[in-house]
């Protein structure tokens, strides 16, 4: 998973992923398949794991405002990781992919699309709770917030300092409907 988070799906060789293993290529391959089928596993243990940050606070958090501010917040990383910031594999997986690995490109796309449609329907239920006004359109609403998520990957992955990072969110939360400041 590293590998993939530093390199991308791309960059990442058959060689580096051996030898981050500790396999013969044909124990990859005999587990695998092949390269994708580990990034696609890869993927889904992230998004299980490190990356279901976003689906458990849309799920938990007792109001839509606070599920998006914990979704952004969360998205930073933990604030004692001293690790380098990888920023979110989803994201940051297979952008500007070869044609010929179109496949992988189309499969991160559809897990994002999925986490923008998540964003949605609880935009949707908060408006039906009343929490946000009937006037706001909740479609663009969650195209703001997942934009600004994926922004966010970029910025973690690029080293943006944490506290730059927070006063993006403190911003994009005052933009929340109805926010009196």
């Amino acid at each position: 998973m590293q590998l993939f988070q530093a390199h991308g799906y791309e960059g990442t060789s058959m060689a580096d992923l051996t030898a981050a293993m500790g396999i013969p290529a044909p124990s990859l391959y005999n587990a695998f398949g092949n390269k994708e089928g580990l990034f696609r596993e890869t993927v889904q243990y992230y998004v299980c794991h490190d990356g279901s940050a976003t689906a458990r606070a849309l799920r938990e958090q007792p109001t839509a405002r606070k599920a998006i501010e914990i979704m952004m917040r969360e998205a930073l990383g933990p604030a004692t990781d001293t690790r380098p910031p990888q920023g979110c594999l989803v994201v940051l997986g297979a952008t500007n992919c070869a044609e010929e690995h179109r496949e992988v490109d189309d499969f991160l796309k559809g897990l994002r699309r999925g986490n923008d449609e998540a964003i949605l329907q609880r935009l949707c239920r908060a408006q039906a709770e009343k929490e946000i006004p009937d006037s706001v359109d909740t479609a663009a609403l969650a195209s703001f917030y997942a934009t600004l998520m994926n922004g966010l990957a970029i910025q973690v992955r690029d080293g943006v300092p944490r506290a730059v990072l927070e006063k993006v969110i403190e911003t994009a939360m005052a933009a929340w409907p109805g926010q009196t400041n």
